[in-house]
């Protein structure tokens, strides 16, 4: 029985606990639900972007040479222990950078999953 003028009490009890969030999330993702499919579809396109950011770094690497080789012309006909400058220079330079960039890639890709993942478990990024 309620006195008159107050209200009846109500029992207030939370409907999602702690750690249910981060359930389902992964749940999310892994029934391809459209939030999990936009998360997914976060992560390949932040892996693409990155991909094509650091292609259009090598391309604009590659292009510079021939451009060197057209401002300097006596580059192109330089010699070093009997090797011309341009295969010198791919041999020596442009292999190690390219391996470099592979390096990179992966670094940051990896890191991306690893802030995907901590999305998915709801614990915020990785670091």
């Amino acid at each position: 029985m309620t006195k008159p003028g107050r209200p009846q009490r109500q029992r207030i009890v939370l409907a999602h606990r702690r750690g249910t969030r981060a359930v389902h999330t992964r749940v999310e993702v892994q029934e391809q639900t459209e939030v999990g499919d936009a998360l997914v579809r976060g992560l390949v396109r932040a892996q693409l972007g990155l991909a094509l950011r650091l292609a259009a770094v090598v391309a604009g690497g590659m292009a510079a040479l021939p451009l060197i080789n057209a401002v300097f012309p006596e580059l192109s006909g330089a010699t070093v222990f009997g090797v011309r400058l341009n295969w010198l220079t791919l041999a020596v330079l442009i292999y190690p950078a390219l391996y470099g960039v592979g390096r990179l890639f992966i670094r940051l890709a990896e890191q991306a999953e690893r802030d995907f993942v901590g999305v998915v478990d709801d614990e915020g990024p990785h670091r």
